[in-house]
């Protein structure tokens, strides 16, 4: 269901579906949100980190960049990234690594290491529609976490954030939509193991 809700909710400004979400599996039995959050790439990670998490479930570094494409949409609250703003690594400043404009206006809206209320679009100027200007953002320094400049620091995936950027928002669904279909094929489960459930939202009793 978060799945298919995904894909809508990305796909509702184009009026159509933008990839097919492979539905008609086996549901868990066990949902606790400490595994899911521990499953999630950390906004603080390097690439190496990065690169590992996304290995260990059969998904490449040009998925992680295609699937970092996710970023052109949506907010990001200061808890995650003002570590970049204030006294970065102990240096007094901010990450070296983010445009020095970009840290600047940042700064102006998180008002401190310890602002949790405060959220910025992740795609400055562009954060509620869904395409390829991420990548755009991202070569000018402009990525908001620490997760995605770090997708500078690899050769590869610099190359990869290169083609992205300069392809057309149609060509850039189609890799999405690709790195999605494989993200939504890890850990599926078959034979005996879980169950289909008579309500989504319950397990059978």
């Amino acid at each position: 269901m978060l799945a298919l809700a995904t894909r809508d909710a990305v796909s509702f400004q184009y009026n159509e579906s933008l990839w097919e979400v492979e539905t008609g599996r086996r549901d868990g039995i066990v949902s606790l949100e400490s595994e899911a959050l521990a499953e999630l790439p950390s906004p603080f990670a390097n690439f190496a980190t990065l690169k590992q998490a996304f290995a260990g479930k059969g998904l490449s570094s040009k998925d992680l960049v295609v699937l970092s494409g996710g970023h052109s949409i949506g907010i990001g609250n200061c808890q995650f990234f003002s570590n970049r703003l204030y006294n970065f690594d102990g240096t007094n400043g901010s990450d070296p690594s983010l445009n020095s404009t970009y840290a600047a206006f940042l700064r102006t809206k998180c008002k401190g290491p310890a602002d949790t209320t405060t959220n910025v679009p992740m795609d400055p100027g562009n954060g509620s529609s869904f395409d390829n200007h991420y990548y755009t953002i991202l070569k000018q320094n402009e990525g908001l976490f620490q997760s995605d400049a770090a997708l500078l620091t690899d050769k590869s995936a610099s190359n990869d954030v290169d083609e992205m950027s300069t392809i057309s928002n149609d060509e850039f669904f189609k890799y999405f939509g690709n790195s999605m279909k494989r993200l939504g094929a890890v850990g599926v489960l078959t034979g005996s193991s879980g169950e289909i459930r008579n309500i989504c939202s319950v397990i059978n009793s």
